[in-house]
């Protein structure tokens, strides 16, 4: 009788365990999507298939292709934002690889020149955010607001942007990438709902240089 009171006992708890670690696992997303109604939706069908978001080139559907550009004098730069306790990332102008630094689609306007500086970060569950880690250094993108500030510090000089719109897209939209030379602006892009294994949407923050 003892043994199969303990064994119940352990039974229960170990579904309990489970209920736990699913909520853990759940909880961001369904929140994400309790949430999203702030952001301008333009979505696409969901993806049928789990993808390799550590490369940046499998951000897009297939009809797109990353541009080559000629080697820059700056290849790297860095890029803060107070807001998300992200202080001096390092962005890489062109490449593949999210897991080692955030990426500057190539193509886009270098930092403080008129256009769009299209910035690519990863993101996984929000609960396991590290700034420090290029892996999870966008996690936590949608927290966001409007009048943010980013700090962009490219080639010895420093810009100040302020989020002015965050909106959500689809992989194949590709207007992110569009160039609106009226002024400078930086496009921050991650995959959402953090943590979803297939990553139906792209989260688009975008911010406006503002004078000092």
């Amino acid at each position: 009788m003892r043994t199969g009171f303990y064994q119940r006992i352990i039974g229960g708890a170990g579904i309990a365990l489970g209920i736990l670690v699913l909520g853990y696992i759940l909880l961001p997303i369904i929140t994400y999507e309790l949430e999203a109604s702030r952001f301008t939706s333009y979505l696409s069908p969901v993806p049928k298939k789990e993808i390799d978001f550590t490369r940046l080139s499998n951000w897009f559907s297939e009809d797109v292709v990353t541009e080559t550009v000629s080697p820059l004098l700056v290849d790297h730069y860095t890029i803060s934002i107070p807001s998300l306790g992200i202080k001096d990332a390092s962005v890489a102008i062109g490449g593949e690889d999210l897991s080692k630094s955030l990426i500057q689609y190539p193509g886009t306007a270098l930092p403080g020149k008129p256009g769009n500086s299209v910035i690519f970060g990863h993101s996984i569950l929000p609960q396991f955010y590290n700034p420090d880690d290029y892996m999870t250094i966008f996690s936590t993108l949608p927290t966001m607001e409007i009048g943010d500030e980013i700090q962009v510090f490219y080639d010895g000089a420093k810009y100040y942007y302020k989020v002015e719109d965050m909106f959500e897209v689809s992989p194949n939209d590709i207007q992110v990438l569009e160039q609106n030379l009226s002024d400078s602006f930086v496009t921050l892009v991650t995959c959402t709902p953090p943590g979803h294994p297939l990553r139906p949407k792209r989260l688009i923050v975008r911010a406006r240089v503002v004078s000092i």
